[in-house]
């Protein structure tokens, strides 16, 4: 479940329990509107807070984790995030096509890299380069990139460098197509044996039954008789 929809659930959760409780703190205890309100506000907080602790402990216990672990993880998220956001405002620096879609491309791999990790944590584990190294030198490296080519004036040694960057970050995007590879590895594998299992089951269901002492020529010559 995306961390979106999990908000959107504990809204839907609390907000009947907000509209409730102001109406029990203006009724019954007279509270007034203003202090109603407060009170209806606060039991929100409480509320909201208990409910995304449940499903945080939901979350660990369905994927074995430790809090410490879900808590690393969630913050390795919110920083690739960051970069994520730091990778978008460099669209408008770029100055070629195919810088574009080098960038484009780069922006599609970390966002589903940081999307499949957001749905099982455990995932995380098998991309931890890409949260501790690849993206960073994406970001990095376009970052300085975009600023090279802007500038009106180059040289022989700056054409080199931007040159050799570019090779670099061709190289970044192919190392983060083998991350995504390697998040999904455990799927493909799990794919595998479900197919393996399905075409036991069909195997099974279309082999024919057999009188007990009949045997496949005796039944098909009962068939063609």
């Amino acid at each position: 479940m995306s961390e979106l929809l999990q908000t959107f659930i504990r809204h839907c959760l609390n907000f009947p329990i907000m509209i409730t409780s102001w109406f029990v703190f203006f009724f019954p205890f007279e509270s007034g509107f203003l202090w109603s309100s407060v009170f209806a506000i606060g039991v929100y907080i409480v509320s909201n807070f208990s409910i995304k602790k449940i499903q945080q402990r939901r979350i660990m216990k369905k994927h074995q984790m430790t809090l410490s672990e879900y808590f690393h993880i969630q913050q390795q998220l919110k920083e690739a995030n960051k970069k994520i956001k730091a990778l978008n405002s460099l669209y408008l620096k770029v100055r070629s096509i195919s810088s574009f879609k080098q960038l484009f491309e780069m922006n599609r791999l970390a966002k589903r890299i940081i999307s499949l990790v957001r749905s099982n944590p455990k995932k995380f584990y098998q991309a931890e380069k890409f949260f501790y190294a690849h993206l960073d030198s994406a970001v990095e490296l376009t970052s300085k990139y975009t600023l090279l080519v802007s500038q009106p004036v180059k040289n022989k040694d700056m054409k080199l460098a931007l040159q050799d960057t570019r090779e670099t970050l061709e190289s970044i995007n192919t190392v983060m197509e083998e991350d995504l590879q390697s998040v999904l590895a455990s799927d493909v594998e799990l794919l595998k044996m479900e197919l393996d299992f399905a075409k036991l089951s069909v195997k099974q269901t279309e082999k024919p039954l057999y009188l007990k002492g009949e045997s496949e020529n005796e039944r098909e010559d009962i068939k063609y008789k």
